[in-house]
């Protein structure tokens, strides 16, 4: 297996997310005419925005603190990463489908559906990047079960069926996992301040 420079992978992934935010901004227009009453036609998008630049900023975070635990990563991390970076990548697109239709079945459907595979890929990142650690590691024993990152697993693919039958209750549900990870995951700063 073959051992490269973690920091090539931080600053491509650092890379990427500084896109996605720049793209979702751009999608951000002003509002048509000078008056309060036409702000009223951009809240949905500002709304969507708002709930991607979370997402993204939790990533990032929780990011930044897993790969602080590598020294290097394999082919099989980068590998990992780059599958988590593809989904992350969609959520532009989702953003702006969602902020266009509010509540409606479809955007709704895929944009959670999207954070479902960004959380499945990021929790098989996880994974990865823990097999790098000892057995019986100290920071094995801080993530434990990861008893958040499955809940917040639950949580998206809920969301994502829900989507089907009730947009409306999926669309104020996109919420809950925000406020749940809002907070930054701590576990990872045990690890270095026992």
């Amino acid at each position: 297996m073959s051992i490269l420079p973690k920091n090539r992978m931080e600053a491509f992934s650092d890379g990427v997310l500084a896109i996605i935010i720049t793209i979702m901004v751009l999608e951000l227009h002003m509002p048509d005419g000078a008056t309060f009453d036409a702000i009223k036609s951009i809240i949905p998008t500002f709304i969507a925005y708002i709930l991607s630049y979370l997402y993204v900023g939790i990533y990032w975070n929780n990011h930044h603190h897993l790969v602080s635990t590598l020294s290097k990563v394999s082919g099989k991390i980068l590998w990992f990463n780059l599958h988590w970076l593809f989904w992350m990548s969609l959520l532009p697109m989702a953003t702006k489908w969602l902020g266009a239709y509010p509540f409606r079945t479809a955007p709704t459907f895929v944009y959670g559906f999207i954070l479902f595979m960004c959380a499945i890929s990021y929790y098989l990142l996880q994974i990865e990047v823990l097999k790098q650690h000892k057995k019986h590691s100290k920071l094995k024993q801080i993530f434990g079960r990861d008893l958040k990152g499955k809940i917040s697993i639950i949580l998206y693919l809920t969301i994502t069926i829900c989507a089907l039958f009730l947009p409306i209750l999926s669309y104020v549900l996109l919420f809950v996992p925000t406020l749940l990870w809002v907070i930054p995951d701590r576990r990872i700063e045990k690890f270095y301040n026992p």
